[in-house]
């Protein structure tokens, strides 16, 4: 009766559908109670064809009479159209976004469905643009009818009837296994009711329902369940906290020789907000218990110049450092930043990746075992086993999301309690950065060096290329680079989208012979993107015809063109990331998003902000909204804990509430040792033990 009973062992299920399941991360009994409705809709009034009105959340059931794909309009655009007749009248369904295949064999003429979403007319007619559908026999009508309908997030080959069937397997056999949830104290204090009736409530609508509460979530079980998910993590981000200021750390004192020597070789003074940054970094580290620090920042705005300044105090101070990035050529800039300062204060350095090896690796290990050694840059490779130091000091992390909280602790576990600095050029709305970051003080550089200008960004369509090449001719002319990003790499059967490898190619006819047209994406061998990106970086490669490899990457200060072909296909963060590739030197520099005009209402609001602001913490906020912060933070590869439920921009309140409460808690018992905290300790060690790394937590 456990809820981790996998999956295939609910009624009705099996090994084909389990697999089904596991493509949405499903993958216990406990995985599919939690995966809730993405919507409902209202199956109380399924309306006649001939009585439909425009609006929204239309329902209809009828019988497919044509279905097929449609050409029209000047611009020869490709639809796929379904006919459904329900007796009294025709509507038509259209969808611009399809898979003929798939479509065909779905839509069958005679075939009975639903079909549910925003009704319109043109030239008199109903219509419906990409609805909802569902395939039904005199079952599954019978099924549909008079109620209130959850339909769930799916995948291919997986209908809302067969999820909608394994739920209520599941939901009978198991009910009794749910867990209790919040304390009786907590519950009745924030008016929450328990986890099985919120769980019911949301699978199974009672027939007099609010069908706009639950699209809008807003509901009490909605309440419950983001409650209860976000009190358990924010605890457990504060457990882990407090722990670890319980620690002493390094003391490091402020303004030491070496740090001040640092800042009279600088060629330039501090901004307002470096130096701030700067001096809480450096109050941290001269206390005695380890600093635990965010630092925030668009692209180009210095926080690598912050970081080794705090990196000079730690070695002026006697101890050592790891300053590690997540790709080599991201570790190769930093040591080519840092060399002349290096050499100029006479202090040792070394670069280890996964490409250093034999005698050079020995060596470097040694040195760094015997504290010879006061700053070690790395990748990866500096979590390996046999990487040690005698006296980590500091550990500073670039682009954290790039690394999960496992990677995080084991480079921390190298030093004894070194203080711990992390970077991000990924802006992370407040509500994100506390829930992903709970566990750490937050710093924001929010202003660029004097003399950078903001990248002028423009939307062209196709119909603009020449417009494009000409400007691109302009800045080529005058000694600039520049960046196109494709989001394929090759042609893809599926999607008729423009890819890196046939681009450069005409890139290269077009710009022939005068400008040299190099190729780069992520399936080339490490020493082959590294010999371009050099090539690139020396202004022996003038146009970098890429995929999303380099959405970080090295700094090129002569790159004045950031071009992406088919915009509409990424995310703002990723857009803001790839603009920030260019904009690095002192002359005006250009992102030009080239999008389908076809694109989506939501496509062109995304790129639409994108001409509007360079500000990066406002487009992580839109960004947010529009894709939820899974997506947007890449969950599996940034550690950030997967929320089933919360939203962190639109439940942002019931986070704050939540996170007060767990505060509260571990205030009055950092480690939760009081018998009456003991049900919360255990709760919290099940759902978030491993995933936030809570071993060493009492």
């Amino acid at each position: 009766m456990d809820l981790c009973t996998p999956v295939q062992y609910v009624k009705g299920v099996g090994p084909r559908i389990a697999g089904l399941l596991g493509r949405l991360g499903i993958a216990t009994v406990g995985d599919l109670l939690w995966h809730l409705p993405a919507r409902y809709l209202d199956r109380r009034a399924i309306a006649p064809i001939a009585e439909l009105t425009p609006g929204k959340d239309r329902v209809v059931i009828g019988e497919v009479t044509a279905s097929g794909v449609v050409v029209t309009g000047r611009r020869r655009t490709r639809l796929y159209e379904v006919q459904v007749n329900d007796g009294t009248g025709v509507i038509t369904a259209t969808w611009f976004h399809f898979y003929p295949k798939a479509m065909a064999g779905r839509f069958q003429v005679g075939r009975r469905v639903l079909l549910a979403g925003e009704c319109s007319f043109f030239g008199g007619r109903a219509q419906f643009v990409h609805p909802e559908s569902e395939l039904l026999d005199a079952e599954g009508e019978a099924e549909v009818g008079g109620r209130i309908l959850p339909i769930y997030p799916a995948t291919e080959g997986l209908t809302q009837r067969m999820l909608r069937r394994a739920v209520r397997a599941a939901w009978e056999k198991w009910r009794s296994a749910l867990p209790g949830g919040l304390p009786d104290a907590i519950r009745l204090g924030q008016r929450l009711i328990s986890l099985a009736e919120a769980i019911e409530a949301l699978h199974f609508p009672e027939t007099e329902a609010d069908v706009a509460a639950l699209n809008q979530r807003s509901t009490a079980a909605h309440r419950t369940l983001i409650f209860d998910e976000v009190f358990y993590l924010e605890l457990g981000l504060l457990l882990r906290r407090a722990t670890w200021t319980l620690k002493t750390g390094a003391t490091v004192p402020h303004r030491d020789e070496i740090g001040r020597a640092f800042a009279r070789s600088l060629p330039f003074t501090l901004t307002a907000a470096q130096a701030r940054v700067a001096g809480e970094i450096a109050q941290d580290m001269a206390g005695t218990r380890p600093m635990h620090r965010l630092v925030q920042g668009d692209v180009g705005c210095g926080k690598t110049v912050v970081a080794i300044g705090a990196a000079l105090q730690t070695i002026g101070a006697g101890y050592q450092v790891a300053f590690m990035a997540p790709t080599e050529l991201l570790a190769e800039q930093h040591t080519r930043t840092i060399r002349p300062w290096m050499e100029a204060l006479k202090i040792q350095w070394a670069l280890l990746t996964g490409a250093t090896r034999g005698k050079e690796r020995r060596q470097i290990l040694e040195k760094a075992a015997g504290g010879d050694l006061p700053l070690l840059i790395g990748t990866h490779a500096l979590i390996e086993e046999d990487v040690r130091f005698a006296r980590l000091g500091l550990l500073i992390i670039d682009e954290q999301h790039r690394f999960g909280v496992a990677q995080r602790l084991a480079l921390k576990q190298k030093g004894v309690v070194p203080h711990v600095l992390v970077m991000t050029a990924t802006p992370i709305p407040r509500t994100l950065a506390m829930t992903i970051y709970g566990d750490l003080d937050c710093s924001i550089i929010d202003k660029l060096p004097p003399g950078r200008l903001p990248v002028v960004t423009k939307l062209y369509d196709d119909g603009q290329r020449a417009r494009l090449y000409e400007g691109m001719r302009k800045e080529l002319a005058k000694g600039h680079q520049i960046y196109v990003v494709y989001p394929l790499v090759e042609e893809s059967e599926k999607v008729d989208l423009k890819n890196a490898t046939d681009m450069a190619a005409a890139l290269a006819k077009v710009f022939a012979p005068r400008y040299r047209v190099a190729l780069l994406h992520g399936r080339m061998r490490a020493e082959e993107k590294e010999a371009i990106m050099r090539a690139f970086c020396l202004g022996e490669v003038h146009i970098l015809a890429a995929t999303t490899v380099v959405e970080v990457g090295v700094d090129v200060p002569t790159a004045s063109v950031m071009v992406v072909e088919h915009a509409e296909r990424f995310g703002l963060s990723q857009l803001h990331q790839l603009r920030g590739r260019v904009g690095r030197g002192r002359d005006q520099s250009f992102c030009i998003l080239m999008a389908n005009d076809r694109h989506s209402d939501t496509a062109r609001a995304r790129l639409r902000i994108m001409t509007e602001t360079t500000d990066g913490f406002r487009i992580a906020e839109e960004d947010l909204k529009i894709r939820g912060p899974g997506e947007v933070m890449g969950t599996r590869q940034s550690g950030l804990p997967e929320l089933r439920v919360a939203h962190l921009v639109t439940d942002a309140g019931i986070i704050a509430t939540a996170r007060e409460v767990a505060a509260s808690v571990v205030a009055g018992d950092p480690a939760l040792v009081n018998p009456e905290h003991a049900w919360l300790k255990r709760t919290v060690m099940e759902r978030w033990g491993e995933r936030l790394a809570l071993g060493a937590v009492g």
